[in-house]
């Protein structure tokens, strides 16, 4: 069995501070109320796995080795941050087909609204040209 080749020193930097911005921007998004809290869980998880991954070079190189990764284990790292990416992606767009759902609705009850709001209009205003009966007023 071959032996798993080690994750470089300078991968394992830059990886690790990646992984810092990723959680800074969103903690700054968060703070920012740019991005919502329940929204921003995927993405901190992403870099909280990504960061320990990164940090942890023995870590990652047995993982490496689980998955049979021989040559280069970071790869498993861009392998988990992918993973992790298309697992917001898929959030997201549950999030934004039932967001799509809600507009439907919510732009088919406008146009009641307004269908009805111009009938009672309609209903009040007399015609041209037709009298207007006087005002009553009891004393």
């Amino acid at each position: 069995m071959l032996a798993v080749a080690g994750t470089p020193l300078k991968v394992s930097i830059a990886a690790t501070i990646a992984s810092l911005l990723l959680l800074v921007v969103v903690f700054e998004l968060i703070r920012s109320r740019r991005l919502r809290e329940r929204y921003a869980l995927l993405w901190l998880l992403t870099g909280l796995v990504l960061l320990a991954l990164s940090a942890w070079r023995g870590g990652l190189n047995t993982i490496a080795g689980w998955v049979g990764v021989q040559t280069y284990p970071p790869a498993v790292l861009f392998a988990v941050a992918l993973l992790f990416v298309l697992a917001v992606l898929l959030h997201y767009s549950t999030v934004l087909s039932k967001v799509t759902d809600q507009n439907v609705i919510l732009a088919q009850r406008v146009a009641l609204l307004e269908l009805e709001l111009s009938e009672l209009a309609s209903a009040r205003v007399p015609e041209p040209g037709a009298a207007v009966a006087p005002e009553t007023t009891v004393s």
